[in-house]
This record gives structure tokens, C-alpha cells and sequence, in this order.
């Protein structure tokens, strides 16, 4: 059951302390608590809740805050609960009225806040931030030249995509571990059959699984095992994981019901059937790639990722297509398969006409994205697509297109340097969640704290433009009192010599 909070904001000063004072309104949680549309999305989080069933659930502005604090401070679930609980200024955030040196809920919580608020859920909340944003530090616009200026046109801005991947909290995943990790599961699932079925058979099926340990481990020891070795251990790996299975199935045919495991062994059971499929095919036909390849027994919706990087060829996460306008980063696209970008063009340059009612000026990407339709439909909007025409390239080029074409590049690794700031200061660089929608809400909840990161920064300029004119003078008094002093220490040392 979901009941909604009171919607009105209320103001820093009526948060009540036990000491009488009250909440700096300057603070940075509470100019975050002010921008966030908390009462706009509340309705869209209570679908997920029936109407007078149940106990009342925590409050839509609890769960969302209590998530961008966990990303904004890079702490785990436990230590966010133990820091709103210390904190005022962040119970304000999460929408208490009063300060409590109790737990607002327990950490596990937090789990079910990733799977209740679905990543579109969270996109569409930053959507509405930013324009909040947009309108509380408008970005200058830019000086046009005298060339642009004669063929006006209604597009505006520039418009940067790009794609990148999250990597996932696995193991690096080897076909040779990944079957060794099969073979203990169906271990341990005879194991629990035959304890349904003790008494009424005789004897317990043999799996032999001290051999088969020692014939992984004579492989996966050594450091550069040659391609037979590995090619005999998967085979022998995959001979006895067909046993085990067969046990499996002889034992549910002697009474034993699956009813016995439970929902995560079960789940087990039926993605290390597949990955015995998937390795026995991979096998036979000598091949080094399927579809929908599984990586990750306890992850089975991570595949490979073959990006075109140094020292990282193919990642293992999810691929997620990004854009970014005047600071501002979006997420449009996130996939755990892997996909081409460059389809992505059109529907993310709608995307920019449908937030801000007009074209991009231009549109800044990487080179996959500059295909030939791309180029044609951005050339009939009057949208100029970033990099060097198709063909073979002219034998003389002007000083301008040189010009013109670094500029673009430099206005192209913006969106590098966002990839790179979440996933050094925040965590793209390792999702942790484990379920395939909380992972995807984790990731949603990074873009939405960059964009908050960047809106500070940029107050936090504003107050610094605009602070009075006397400052710099006790900066120059400093430095004169410095100069002298050191003048006059060097005069005594000169006497002294």
C-alpha cells in the first residue's frame, strides 16, 4: 500500500533540530532537494503498489533520495543508511520534517528501491531536472561568426552521442572456469535430491567430483596452458556436467520434485542447462562465439561486449548510447546486447527536438556514426553532421576545414570526459547490482547525479562571479605581506653572511 506524502516543499527552516538551529538554506543538499520534481513522479511510483493492501511503503522522495545519496557518495547500502541517520541535511533530503537518530529503514531496502523505480522512470525525472536547471543558470549562448550570421537557420545548439559500456561486477569469464562452476552446481542440486530421497533408493548417484577437480586444477593453474590441455580439460568438464545431469533426471524419475530446491537453485538449474548447450556446441563446431552467450552463471543476462579499445577488446557489462547538450548528459539507450550506435542518430536528435522544439545546429560523433543515411537525413534538417566527408580525401584542405574539423573533435570529447567521470568518480567503471533491472536503475541513477555534480559547479561559479570586489584585495594584501616578508628574510640572511 502506498500513501501519498504531503506535496507542498517545505521550506530548510522548518526542519526541527534538537538544539533549536536550523538547516543552512546555502547547503548543497538543500538546493538539490529544491530542484529535484519530487511530487511531479510520485503518482508513476505508486503504481507499483495496490491501494489498501499491505503496510504503507516508504515515500516516493525517500527512495529516490536515499539512491542519489548512495551515488553521489560512492558508500555502500549499509553506510548510507548509518550516514542519513547522522546527517540532518540529508533526512532533509529524503523528506523528513524532524531529525531521529534512528534509521530511517533498513538497508536492505535499498534493493527494493532499485527494482520499484524503473530506469525510464528515472530518466524522465532527470529530463525534468535539467529544465529546471536550464532555466536557474542559463548557458550563454555562442558569438556566431559573420559567415553564419548571413544563412540563419533555425537550428540551435550542438548536440554530442556517443556510446560506451558498464562493466559488471563479474569475474573475467573463461569457458574452462565457467564449466567448472556448472559442474559443482549440479554437485550440490544431487545432493539435495538425493537428501529428499534418502530411504527410498539405495545407493547415491557418483559424480566423482574430487577427479574432476583435480583435472581442472592441473589446467587452470598453470599460467600459459597450451590450446590441447584446455581443449581436453573442457572436454572432460563437459563429460562430467552430461553426467550429472543425467543423475538429475534419474532422480526426479525415482520421486525427487523440484520442489525441494529453491527459487534460486532453480534458477541455477535451468541457465547451467544452457550453458552446457551453449559449450558442447561451441565444442563440436570448433567455434569461438553464439548468440546470446552466457558469461556469468549468478549474472546470465551480462554478455560480451566487443568494444575497440586498447588493452580492453570486449567488456562485459551493459552498452548504453549517451547524449549530451550545454553540460548536460541524457541516457537514451541501454541494452545488455550488443548493438550498432549509429541507429541510434535519428532517434536521439528527435529526442533533442522534442526537449528543447528545435533542430541541433550541428551534431558531434564518433566515426561509426557517420554513415551514409545518417549524413542524408541530417542534411535535409539543415544539421551538420561533425567529421570529414565520405570518399576519398582532397589532396589540398584549407586552413578553415582543418580548423573547423579540430574544433568539432574538441567538442566531441565532452562526452568522453562524461563517461570518464562516471566511471572514475562515480560507478559506471563496476556496476555492482546484480538483477538485470536494478543494474540498469543503478546506471540511470548516475547520469541524473552527474547532471546535479554539473548544476553545482556552475552555482557554485555564479557565486564566485558575482561576490563583491573588495575580495580580491585581501588576496593582494596577502601577497604583498608575503613578498615583504620574504624580503626581509633574505636582507637578514645577506647581513648574516
Amino acid at each position: 500500500m502506498y500513501r501519498k506524502v504531503e506535496l507542498t516543499p517545505s521550506p530548510p527552516s522548518d526542519f526541527e533540530l534538537p538544539n533549536g538551529c536550523k538547516l543552512a538554506e546555502d547547503n548543497r543538499w538543500v538546493k538539490m532537494a529544491q530542484l529535484i520534481p519530487w511530487s511531479e513522479f510520485e503518482s508513476d511510483y505508486a503504481e507499483n503498489f495496490p491501494t489498501e493492501m499491505g503496510a504503507p511503503a516508504k515515500s516516493f522522495r525517500m527512495a529516490l533520495g536515499a539512491l542519489i545519496i548512495k551515488e553521489k557518495l560512492g558508500i555502500s547500502d549499509i553506510e548510507t543508511v548509518e550516514q542519513i541517520r547522522e546527517n540532518p541535511y540529508l533526512q532533509y533530503f529524503i523528506g523528513q520534517s524532524t531529525y531521529s537518530n534512528e534509521p530511517p529503514f533498513d538497508p536492505s531496502l535499498l534493493v527494493h528501491f532499485r527494482q520499484r523505480i524503473s530506469a525510464n522512470l528515472i530518466k524522465k525525472v532527470n529530463e525534468r531536472m535539467v529544465e529546471k536547471m536550464r532555466e536557474t543558470t542559463p548557458v550563454p549562448p555562442e558569438k556566431k561568426k559573420d559567415s553564419d550570421a548571413k544563412n540563419e537557420s533555425p537550428n540551435q545548439g550542438k548536440l554530442i552521442i556517443d556510446a560506451t559500456c558498464t562493466p559488471a561486477d563479474i569475474s573475467y569469464p573463461t569457458d574452462l572456469g565457467l564449466l567448472n562452476k556448472a559442474r559443482v552446481h549440479t554437485e550440490k542440486i544431487i545432493d539435495i535430491l538425493y537428501k529428499s530421497l534418502k530411504g527410498k533408493i539405495n545407493k547415491k548417484p557418483r559424480t566423482y567430483r574430487n577427479i574432476a577437480r583435480k583435472d581442472y586444477l592441473a589446467v587452470a593453474k598453470q599460467r600459459r596452458p597450451k590450446r590441447n590441455k584446455k581443449i581436453q580439460a573442457i572436454k572432460k568438464q563437459l563429460q562430467y556436467i552430461k553426467r550429472n545431469l543425467a543423475h538429475i533426471e534419474q532422480l526426479i524419475e525415482s520421486g525427487a520434485t523440484l520442489q525441494s530446491l529453491t527459487k534460486k537453485q532453480y534458477k541455477t538449474l535451468l541457465v547451467l542447462t544452457e550453458v552446457y548447450r551453449q559449450q558442447l556446441w561451441l565444442f563440436e563446431n570448433k567455434k569461438q562465439s553464439i548468440e546470446d552467450r552466457i558469461v556469468s552463471l549468478s549474472q546470465p543476462h551480462i554478455r560480451p561486449i566487443v568494444r575497440g579499445k586498447a588493452g580492453k577488446p570486449v567488456e562485459f557489462g551493459a552498452k548504453l548510447s549517451a547524449s549530451c547538450f550545454e553540460g548536460y548528459v541524457f541516457l537514451d539507450r541501454i541494452s545488455w546486447d550488443n548493438f550498432n550506435e549509429s541507429g541510434d542518430l535519428k532517434a536521439q536528435v528527435e529526442a533533442f527536438k522534442s526537449y528543447t522544439g528545435y533542430y541541433p545546429e550541428s551534431v558531434h560523433a564518433d566515426r561509426i556514426y557517420r554513415t551514409r543515411e545518417n549524413r542524408a537525413w541530417c542534411k535535409e534538417r539543415g544539421i551538420r553532421l561533425s567529421g570529414p566527408p565520405l570518399g576519398r580525401p582532397p589532396a589540398n584542405v584549407s586552413k578553415e576545414t582543418k580548423k573547423q574539423a579540430l574544433e568539432d573533435e574538441r567538442i566531441r570529447n565532452a562526452i568522453e570526459g562524461k563517461f570518464g567521470q562516471g566511471k572514475r568518480r562515480f560507478s559506471l567503471n563496476r556496476v555492482m547490482a546484480k538483477l538485470d533491472n536494478t543494474a540498469q536503475t543503478a546506471i540511470a541513477i548516475t547520469f541524473l547525479v552527474m547532471n546535479l555534480s554539473t548544476w553545482l559547479r556552475r552555482v557554485f561559479c555564479v557565486f564566485l562571479c558575482h561576490k563583491p570586489k573588495i575580495t580580491p584585495v585581501y588576496g593582494l594584501m596577502i601577497i604583498k605581506s608575503y613578498n615583504w616578508a620574504t624580503y626581509s628574510q633574505q636582507k637578514v640572511m645577506f647581513r648574516r653572511a
